[in-house]
């Protein structure tokens, strides 16, 4: 898996592209563009791809910073375990635009909906989109939509 944020300047500081995801693991969250990496494709190939194909946009290999790795563990569910490599992108070429997979929109940094995303993207997300990078692990609770716990590096104890 991997997943991209577009960021880009606003008005008021820097915006992110998030986008509803419509349909499969996830389908009704928040989340960034990506998908499955396809047979023989690299992280930075299948994030290529999937911003193509979900938001319409180009973006080259080089626009692409890599910001880390998650490992999901899913025990109740073992079949949702994954893992994700994390992308950020300054560049890219095209409008983004909706699909059957996500409907996208910019949101300032400072107002990313964190409740309505999956339960990790608060512990580490804030920090790579102020630069840093991600290395860690999340385990989710029964109800698989919770975490239960975390280990690793570019993680933040969420504020109540």
């Amino acid at each position: 898996m991997c997943v991209v944020y577009l960021i880009r300047s606003g008005p008021d500081g820097d915006e992110v592209l998030l986008g509803e995801k419509r349909r499969g693991l996830g389908a009704g969250r928040v989340v960034g563009p990506g998908g499955k990496r396809e047979a023989g494709e690299t992280a930075v190939e299948t994030a290529v791809r999937e911003t193509r194909e979900e938001i319409g946009v180009t973006i080259e290999a080089s626009g692409l910073e890599a910001r880390g790795t998650i490992d999901y563990r899913f025990p109740f569910r073992p079949s949702w375990s994954q893992l994700s490599d994390v992308f950020v992108a300054r560049r890219w070429v095209g409008d983004p635009m909706g699909s059957d997979e996500l409907v996208p929109r910019w949101i300032p940094v400072d107002e990313v909906p964190y409740e309505s995303m999956w339960d990790d993207a608060r512990y580490w997300l804030p920090a790579v989109l102020r630069g840093g990078r991600v290395d860690a692990r999340f385990t989710f609770a029964e109800d698989c939509a919770t975490v239960a716990g975390f280990s690793g590096s570019g993680v933040e104890r969420p504020q109540s």
